[in-house]
C-alpha cells in the first residue's frame, strides 16, 4: 500500500512507520519543516498548504497529529493549541482526502472522548463527555466529515494509554516507582484504560484492510483501576506501591490537567471484538513485562 501519514514524528507515529515499512508498505510523511528525506513532503495546516500530488494514488491517509495532552499546564493558550493541533489539522487533511479521492482515512482520537464514567462501561456507541477533552475529541472526530462525505472509509482511533518502554506513561512513572515512591492517584478507584504498543500497531494494521468504519476503541480487554495499575507496575519493578498522591495535590500541581488523573473510563472495544482481533498482551502483567523489558 501507499500510505501518507501525518504525525510521524510522535511516539505512535514513529513506531507505526517502522511497522508499516517492515510489512512492505510505502510511507510518505507530511512534515511541518523543511523536508530532509525523499519520503517527506512539507505541509502547513495553519495555512492549508498541502501538496495534493502527494496524496494522489495513496491507498490510505493516517493522521496522528496532536500536541501532548500532558505537555503543559492547561492555560487558555495551551488548550487552544491542543484543539487547533487536532481539529484544524484533521479538517485540512480530510478536505484534501476528499478532493483527491483517497479511499481510507485513519484519524487519531482518544479515550478522553468519554470523560469520567466511573464504574459504567463505555464502548464505541457511548456518547461524548461535555468536559474539555470530551468536547475536543467530538469536534476532532467531526472534522473528518469531508472525507466521509466524499465516500472515504473513515476510522477514528480512540486510543487508550499505550504501554511501551518509551511511552509517556511508562517514562514518567518508572523513575518514581523505581525509587519506591509509586502509588495510586486519589482514591485509585478510577479506571485506567490501556493497550500495549504491539497490540496498538496490530490493531491499526488490521483496520487498514477491514470493512470497519467509524470509531474504534483501541484498548485491551482487561479493565483495571488506577490502584490496580499502580500495584502491577510496582510489582513488575519489584518495589512497593504504598504511596498515595492526594487529589488536592494533583489539582494544585497540574490544575485542570492534574484533575484529569482522577478521572477514568472503563472502556471496551466492541468493534475490535467483532472483527475477531486477538491481543498479544491481554493482561496488564503481560503488557508491563514486555514494556519494562525493553
Amino acid at each position: 500500500m501507499r500510505i501518507v501519514m501525518v504525525g510521524s514524528s510522535g511516539f505512535l507515529g514513529k513506531h507505526l512507520v517502522t511497522r508499516l515499512r517492515a510489512d512492505g508498505h510505502e510511507v510518505i510523511r507530511l512534515v511541518r519543516r523543511e523536508p530532509t528525506a525523499p519520503d517527506e513532503s512539507f505541509w502547513d495546516p495553519r495555512t492549508s498548504v498541502l501538496d495534493r500530488e502527494v496524496l494522489a494514488g495513496a491507498d490510505v491517509a493516517i493522521n496522528l497529529c496532536g500536541a501532548a495532552i500532558a505537555g503543559e499546564r492547561w492555560t487558555p493558550a495551551y488548550k487552544e493549541l491542543l484543539r487547533d493541533s487536532r481539529i484544524v489539522s484533521t479538517r485540512v487533511l480530510a478536505e484534501a482526502v476528499a478532493e483527491v479521492g483517497v479511499p481510507v482515512l485513519l484519524n487519531a482520537s482518544a479515550a478522553g472522548f468519554y470523560g469520567d464514567t466511573g464504574d459504567r462501561e463505555v464502548d464505541e456507541f457511548s456518547p461524548a463527555a461535555t468536559d474539555f477533552l470530551g468536547t475536543m475529541c467530538r469536534e476532532w472526530e467531526e472534522a473528518t466529515a469531508p472525507a466521509a462525505a466524499a465516500g472515504a472509509r473513515v476510522i477514528m482511533l480512540r486510543t487508550a494509554n499505550v504501554l511501551a518502554g518509551d511511552s509517556e506513561i511508562i517514562t514518567k512513572l518508572r523513575p518514581i516507582f523505581k525509587l519506591g515512591l509509586g502509588g495510586r492517584f486519589g482514591s485509585g478507584q478510577q479506571f485506567l484504560p490501556w493497550i500495549s504498543l504491539p497490540d496498538w500497531n496490530d490493531a491499526v494494521v488490521s483496520l487498514l484492510t477491514s470493512s470497519v468504519s467509524g470509531p474504534v476503541n483501541l484498548v485491551a480487554p482487561e479493565a483495571v483501576t488506577n490502584a490496580r495499575f499502580a500495584k502491577a507496575l510496582a510489582a513488575a519493578l519489584h518495589r512497593p506501591a504504598v504511596m498515595v498522591l492526594p487529589a488536592g495535590v494533583l489539582k494544585m500541581i497540574g490544575g485542570e490537567a492534574g484533575a484529569e488523573l482522577l478521572h477514568g473510563h472503563k472502556m471496551r472495544s466492541k468493534v475490535l471484538e467483532s472483527t475477531g482481533f486477538r491481543f498479544e498482551h491481554d493482561t496488564l502483567e503481560r503488557a508491563l513485562a514486555w514494556a519494562l523489558a525493553r
